[in-house]
């Protein structure tokens, strides 16, 4: 498959997310969708209140747009060399893309709680917690009628069948990396560069492993990010919200799980994973030694209160995640091949 269909994907995301941004963002500030920022973080991210909130839209219109389009073009493409599709494509990509959706309704509710109702901490964290694992459990449902898989690939081990352990270990990881992708979300620029690292990454893993539909989708989504960059970047004129983090996490983890090695999504994430350790850290310190590990958690934040420059700290975060990826190309290389 030429790799030039997934530079058009690519190029349609960023163009769809980058142009409606000049059209979403007036319209937030005319809803007066303003982030309110809570005093508990560094003070000088009180800057930023009443910037508007949920960008997000910009990359998940931009992804779904670009997918479809890259989906009817590789379809068209198999057709024109008579070359047979996977069984389940369309499906295996809808499923992974209606999780993702799924997660961004539950960071829509999230946000329209907060702008519009004016409740600062948003969704009922129960309420917010049963939703979430409602959508995990109907993706792995999903995924158990699609892949029917439950082993995992150890590099140099070979394969682990974990049986029906492998479904609630698979529950675990989702809700827990999912959630991290929404912690990523604290720098301007941060979560979205991150994610447009990982998502090209990926991008090479699925041509690695010939999954062309999830190659697509990869690359949608690392253009949307790159599009959302246009106007998150410091000085951010929009943030992605709940409504974009969830929707991301959904994407991280339905790329690691479809690309049948889903260990590379803590090696590849590996930035999601530090975020996430880092507030366990922080909370289980404080609770059982009355002492913090760091000077504020998640740990972008810890490094911002260090005299981190905003631009540093996702800038730095990024690298880390390209080394990450290498690997985690490499790893798939060595499986395919």
């Amino acid at each position: 498959m030429p790799f030039w269909i997934n530079l058009t994907v690519g190029s349609v995301s960023f163009a769809v997310a980058a142009l409606f941004g000049a059209a979403l963002i007036p319209y937030l500030k005319k809803l007066k969708a303003g982030a309110h920022i809570l005093e508990i973080g560094p003070r000088w991210q009180k800057d930023k209140e009443g910037t508007p909130l949920m960008g997000g839209f910009m990359f998940i219109l931009s992804t779904v747009v670009a997918s479809a389009v890259g989906y009817l073009m590789i379809s068209t493409y198999r057709r024109l060399h008579i070359v047979e599709a996977p069984e389940g494509a369309l499906l295996k990509l809808a499923l992974g893309l209606g999780a993702s959706l799924g997660y961004m309704l539950i960071g829509f509710a999230d946000d329209y709680i907060k702008v519009v109702k004016k409740r600062n901490q948003g969704f009922n964290v129960k309420a917010k917690t049963l939703c979430q694992a409602a959508v995990t459990v109907l993706y792995l449902i999903g995924y158990h009628f699609l892949y029917g898989r439950t082993s995992v690939v150890f590099p140099f081990f070979g394969e682990v069948d974990f049986g029906i352990f492998y479904y609630i270990i698979m529950a675990v990881a989702i809700y827990g990396f999912v959630n991290a992708v929404n912690l990523t979300d604290g720098v301007d620029g941060l979560c979205g560069s991150v994610t447009l690292v990982y998502s090209a990454a990926f991008t090479l893993i699925f041509v690695l492993l010939g999954n062309w539909e999830y190659s697509a989708f990869a690359t949608a989504v690392a253009g949307g990010c790159l599009g959302f960059l246009v106007w998150n970047m410091h000085p951010a004129k929009v943030f992605m919200g709940d409504t974009g983090s969830m929707f991301l996490g959904g994407c991280v983890v339905a790329m690691a799980i479809a690309s049948g090695l889903e260990l590379l999504l803590p090696l590849v994430g590996i930035i999601y994973f530090a975020e996430a350790m880092s507030d366990v850290i922080q909370i289980g310190s404080y609770k059982l030694r009355h002492r913090r590990v760091f000077k504020m958690a998640p740990i972008h934040h810890h490094f911002e209160l260090s005299g981190w420059s905003e631009y540093k700290i996702m800038f730095v975060f990024s690298g880390i995640t390209v080394v990450a990826g290498f690997l985690g190309i490499l790893a798939a290389a060595i499986y395919a091949g």
